[in-house]
């Protein structure tokens, strides 16, 4: 059975950022701003819905779907798309699924102890 996600996860380190959004094709600006932001992440998990909130000092960020259920997404705010997404469980992973203009994005979101990692 997933583990249930539901918490307050305050940031602690990134690792690789800027290579990994070079490889997504973000734009500079927006790569080296992106690296300075120390996002926390709120995750309530009810069930198979979820509301994942990511929190940032330039701008939060809301998803709120029901687990492998594929919704419209709009990611302006972030990179400029809109996409299908999917969000379901590989075993104790997370995994986002987003179907659109860009080929294979998503990320996958896991626990170690009590550590998120993305």
């Amino acid at each position: 059975m997933p583990p249930n996600l539901t918490g307050y996860y305050r940031f602690v380190s990134q690792e690789n950022m800027d290579s990994y959004l070079r490889a997504l094709d973000i734009n500079v600006v927006l790569r080296k701003l992106v690296c300075l932001l120390k996002p926390d992440k709120e995750i309530i998990h009810t069930g198979d819905h979820m509301i994942i909130r990511t929190i940032t000092t330039l701008r939060d960020y809301v998803m709120d779907f029901d687990l492998g259920v594929q919704f419209e997404e709009d990611l302006g705010p972030v990179d400029g798309r809109k996409c299908q997404t999917t969000v379901s469980w590989e075993g104790d992973q997370l995994v986002c699924e987003q179907l659109g203009e860009k080929r294979n994005r998503g990320w996958r979101h896991w626990l170690e102890g009590d550590q998120l990692h993305l």
